[in-house]
Parts: structure tokens; sequence; C-alpha cells
């Protein structure tokens, strides 16, 4: 049984275990952005054309992404267990899991078109798109075992490593778009092509730098010794927390992207409003998903040592931290909406001021949202810490598809509430995931671990 820590102690160490994975998910995210905005000065029917791809693979990598992050809580557990042997086992076996994985996605990639076709894309954007996927699909192995060893390595509770490794990603990927997509400082000039390529060398640097980093300074795994040796036991463990968070990513990325069509149903100035909005909205996002990784970790730490005060005592601390950043976040989005939104409005653009006012109407929204959204993303790490994700899974499937997408529809069409009601819907379906998780963690979940806290 460890020492019984004060809530300022659990405060000190998940914002020294969260800030560097808060600021790895920003990076991330200004990889993302960094393509939109060099794609966008480069060609409209470009940034169109990736802009579906990265769509479609996108899903295929969220999902691929769940064995990453069944790692996590696995190794977290046998790290407080110390139990060196099964750190590896978990690891490996989700190394094996996302390398399948991509070989089974990979003909999706290479014959995207039929598939783009299928829902109604303009022809030619679909025939740019799948080149653009015929490269950049390479990229998925990389991505996906990067995915993995950032998982183990977090788990272990090495996240400046994993931050530093992301902050360098995203450079390198500015870089090599600026002079492929361009061709800038002699390089030829391939447009999407050139995004493309970037974004493989950008996961394949990412790949040598986290194996490299793994394999010195961590030698007592020996994660790739006699690697291609099988290990069914823990490949069906891994397999069995992975697919449900898998499809639980994939279930709330849905609600999103169906909004985005209702969003396009209403109107092209709309949707350019809620594209704004939603950047911003993630943005504040990635600070609730960082804590919740840290959630997700510490929680596997608590079930390692059958720590109930540990766990219940961090679990109050996380969910505070994120209540503190969703009220910052709803004061901002409040009372500097027309500044924010300015960023990615030109000034001289004849739609700006009806673009301004729909996005500070949705940014109220998305305020509102702040709280419940924080809320459920916590509620998932700290489930996924005690490997707890089937319920979870159907839980948020239900919140997401049965309460906030046919929401959504009511209000913004039924209601005639347009902009506004789609995001409405989007904060019922958030809120009944928040309430449904976290009466799963606290009323079943929790009394799993050890002895209760006193």
């Amino acid at each position: 049984m460890s020492k019984v820590m004060t809530y300022p102690a659990h405060v000190r160490a998940i914002a020294v275990l969260g800030l560097p994975l808060i600021g790895g998910h920003l990076a991330q995210f200004a990889i993302g952005l960094t393509d939109t905005i060099m794609l966008g000065r480069y060609d409209v029917e470009a940034l169109a054309a990736v802009t579906l791809a990265g769509s479609f693979y996108f899903v295929l990598f969220l999902f691929g992404g769940g064995f990453g992050l069944a790692v996590m809580p696995m190794v977290a557990t046998s790290a407080a267990e110390e139990d060196e042997t099964s750190i590896r086992r978990s690891t490996r076996m989700g190394l094996w899991l996302s390398l399948l994985y991509g070989m089974l996605v990979m003909p999706l990639l290479w014959w995207s078109y039929p598939i783009l076709i299928a829902t109604d894309q303009d022809p030619q954007v679909a025939q740019t798109a799948s080149e653009y996927l015929r490269v950049a699909g390479w990229g998925l192995f990389p991505a996906l075992v990067v995915m993995v060893l950032k998982s183990y390595l977090a788990a272990l509770e090495r996240t400046q490593i994993v931050l530093w490794i992301t902050v360098a990603a995203a450079v390198i990927n500015g870089l090599t778009n600026y002079a492929l997509i361009f061709g800038n400082w002699g390089a030829p000039e391939l447009g999407v092509m050139g995004a493309a390529i970037a974004s493989v060398v950008t996961q394949t640097v990412s790949l040598v730098a986290v194996i490299f980093y793994a394999v010195k300074v961590l030698p007592e795994h020996s994660l790739f010794q006699r690697f291609w040796r099988p290990d069914w036991e823990m490949f069906f463990s891994v397999l069995k927390l992975g697919v449900p968070i898998g499809l639980t990513l994939l279930a709330e990325v849905s609600l999103f992207a169906t909004s985005a069509f209702m969003m396009g149903w209403i109107g092209q100035v709309p949707l350019a409003a809620h594209g704004i909005a939603l950047n911003l909205a993630s943005a504040t996002f990635m600070v609730h998903l960082g804590l919740s990784n840290a959630a997700t970790i510490r929680a596997g730490n608590a079930l390692g040592r059958k720590d109930r005060a540990h766990l219940e005592k961090g679990a109050i601390a996380v969910t505070g931290m994120s209540l503190v950043v969703s009220v910052m976040t709803i004061i901002l989005f409040l009372t500097c909406a027309e500044p924010l939104i300015s960023v990615f409005v030109e000034s001289d653009d004849p739609q700006r001021p009806q673009i301004l006012a729909i996005g500070a109407g949705l940014l109220a929204m998305a305020a509102l949202f702040q709280l419940v959204d924080g809320a459920q993303v916590i509620a998932l790490g700290l489930l996924r810490g005690l490997q707890d994700a089937k319920v979870p899974m159907v839980m948020a499937g239900l919140s997401y598809w049965v309460v906030g997408i046919p929401a959504s529809y009511y209000f913004g069409f039924i209601r005639g509430m347009d902009g506004i009601g789609v995001w409405l819907g989007l904060v019922l379906g958030l809120a009944s995931a928040a309430v449904l998780l976290m009466t799963r963690f606290w009323t079943r979940s929790v009394k799993a671990v050890g002895v209760p806290a006193e």
C-alpha cells in the first residue's frame, strides 16, 4: 500500500505527468493545422482532396489506434506490480496487432477511389484523394507503431520524450511540406503528392526516434528481441481491450463527422463557421485529452497496487482540473468570440460578417459543451485505466448515436434552430456520455480495486 497522498499532491503529480501529454496532443493538432493552411494556400482543390483523404485515413487510423491505447493501462498496471515481463509482453503484442491491422486495411487505402466515389464525391477530387492515399497510406504502419510505443513510454511516466518527439515531428512535417508542396529550397513542386510524402517522412522519423529511445534507455524490456515469437494469451488480452477502445473512438468521431454533414445541408457559410468553431474547440479539447491520458496511467497504477484510496482521490483531482480548464475556456469563448474567429477569416472576405455572427453563436454552444466533453473524456480515461472498455463502448455509442445525432437533426431541422440546434445535439450526446460513464466509474468500476478508501 502506498503512502496516502493529499489532493494538492495528486494535482501536482497529474500536472507533471499530464502537461507533456497535453503538449504532445497540441503538437499533433498543429500537424493537421499546418497541412490545412499550406494546402489551402497552394490550391483549393488540393485542400478538398486531402481533407477527404485525411478523413478516410483518420477513421482507419483511429480504430487501429485502439491497440496502442490498450497498451497504456496494461503497462501502467504491470509497472505498479513491478512485472517487467508483462510490460514487454503487452507492448510487443500491441505492436503485433497494430502491424497486422495495418496489413488488413492497406488495400482499402490503395484502392480507395471506388469507395470515395460510392460516397457521392466529385470524381476529380476523389481521384486526387486516392492518389494521395496510395502514398500517405504507407505512413499508417509507422503511425500505429509510434502510437503503441508512445503509450508504452507514457505509461512508464516518460512523458517528456513523448512530447519532444511529437514537437520534432510537427517541425519536420512543416518544413517537408513547405519544400515539397511548393517546390521550395530546390525541391520539386509536388503539390498533393508532396504533402503525402511529407506525411510518410514525418511518421518514419518519429518511428526511428521512438524506437531508438526505447532500445537505448529501456534495454531491460528487450522489446524487439525474438519479436517474431507469438504470445497468444497476451495477444488476445490486448485485442479484447483494444477493439472496444477503437470502436468508442470511432463512435465519437462519427458524431462530429455527421454534424459536419448536417451543417453542410444548412449552407456553405454555416459549414465554414462550424469548421472554425470546431477547430477552436478541438484545440482546447487537447488539454482534456492529455489529462485523460494521465488519468488512464494513474488509474492503471492504482489497479496494479490495488489502492482504491489513491484511485478515488486521483479521480476527484483530475476531474477538478478538467473542470477548471472548462471554466477558463467558457470565459474565453464567451468574451473573445470575434477575435478568435477573425484569425481564420480574411479581413476583406465578403462573407466575414455572416461567418462571425454564426461562429459566435456556435462558440457559445462550444463553451456549453466544454464541461460535458471534458467530463466524458476524463471518465473514459479512468475506465480505460481499470481496463473497463466493453460497457463504456456501449454507453458511448448509445450517447453519440441514439441521443446526439437524432437530437442534432431534431433541433437543427425539425425545430428550425439551424447550426445552434445541430450543436445543441452535440451537447446532449456528450452530456449523456458524461453522466453514464461517470456513473459507471463511481458506482461499479472503482469497486473492483482493492479495499474501500478510508
